[in-house]
Order: C-alpha cells, then structure tokens, then sequence
C-alpha cells in the first residue's frame, strides 16, 4: 500500500494550499476593508472641513452699522499750503481736543 512520491508531493501541496489560500483571502479581504474605512474617514474629514471653511468665509456681520464721525463744529479744512501750514496746524492742534493718555496732551 505504498503511495507513489508523485501523490505525496500532490496531497501534502493541496493540503497547504487549503490552508494558504483561505488566509490570504481572509488577510486581503480585511485590507481592503481597512483602504474602504480609511476612504469614508477621509470623506468624512473633508466634509467637516468643508463645512467649517464655509461657515468661516461667511461676511462678518457687525451688531451696528458703522457711520461717518460727524465733522468737529468749528473746524475749517481749507485747503493748507507751503507757506501757511504752520499756522493751520497750530490753529488744528487747539481745536481738536486730545486723547485721554496722548503723550501730547501732558504738555
């Protein structure tokens, strides 16, 4: 009953490919699993940020309308030239009151 060496190498072949093939199959169906979970994530992630870049971009809204200073009563802007620049900027600087903590202003 002696089996020929042929038909030992064949059966102890098959024997590991039975075992070999399911593993490989099982270790390959599990990393494409893993490459399809790592794509919805990303997809995911790329939402979110889509939504938080567009919620960001949005025009910033202000609580009042923002309005022109209303010119200071007694001020003339005329036009200042070469020769009497001086004297508007003396007559400028005592019309216009200066800021609370302006180094100027504690002369």
């Amino acid at each position: 009953m002696g089996m020929s060496k042929q038909l030992t190498f064949t059966l102890a072949c098959a024997v590991v490919l039975s075992a070999v093939i399911p593993g490989v199959a099982g270790y390959m169906s599990a990393r494409l699993e893993a490459i399809d979970v790592a794509e919805r994530n990303l997809r995911a992630l790329e939402a979110r940020l889509d939504v938080r870049e567009a919620r960001d971009a949005r025009p910033v809204s202000f609580p009042a309308p923002c309005f022109r200073t209303p010119a200071t009563p007694g001020l003339q802007q005329g036009p200042a030239t070469a020769l009497g620049e001086r004297e508007y900027t003396k007559r400028l600087s005592r019309e216009v009151p200066a800021w609370p903590g302006d180094p100027q202003s504690e002369n």
